[in-house]
């Protein structure tokens, strides 16, 4: 079943929150395991987080007590959120990500490009990376737009010192690209 399916039925269900604390927790599980192995220590985990997840009144603090349980370190967690989730309460969203920054938790904005941009978001989000959308990245090599559209994002990323991830690169020349 892929996400674009299951997602929304969980998230209609509301098994989105006790999913989302699932994967949240197999994470740093995973984090603490390979910081006992040198050759695995360096490695870092990104984990989706749903809008309905991140709106919890104790979303912070589940986060941070599933690092704490699990030994895990923060600094090696990236919490991907979606734009979808800057609809709303935005000063809220600012709060609860900066308190989780300030404990060494990354963020991401995965799906950079397809829902509500706001240039203005980007500026106040303690991002640390966004996510090219792969409906860009697909036809990057075909379509003027999607190259324009890439390298604008690019372009931006470098100037407010965020990282990019393209997401859905299959091929030498998109790589290239």
């Amino acid at each position: 079943i892929s996400p674009g399916d299951f997602i929304p039925l969980a998230e209609q269900t509301g098994l989105i929150l006790p999913l989302g604390q699932y994967v949240l927790q197999t994470a740093c599980e995973q984090l603490q395991r390979w910081s006992q192995h040198e050759s695995t220590a360096h490695l870092t985990i990104a984990v989706n987080v749903s809008a309905r997840q991140f709106r919890q009144p104790d979303f912070v603090a589940q986060v941070l007590q599933t690092l704490q349980a699990h030994q895990a370190d923060p600094r090696k967690l990236k919490l991907e959120l979606t734009e979808s989730l800057l609809i709303g309460d935005i000063e809220d969203t600012i709060t609860r990500m900066g308190q989780l920054k300030r404990e060494g938790v990354g963020f991401a904005l995965d799906d950079f490009g397809t829902g509500y941009s706001s240039l203005s978001y980007l500026k106040r989000l303690p991002l640390e990376q966004i996510k090219i959308d792969q409906s860009f990245v697909r036809d990057v090599l075909t379509d003027p737009n999607d190259a324009a559209i890439v390298r604008t994002i690019f372009a931006l990323a470098k100037s407010l010192d965020l990282q990019v991830v393209a997401e859905g690169v299959e091929t030498g020349g998109q790589l290239t690209f």
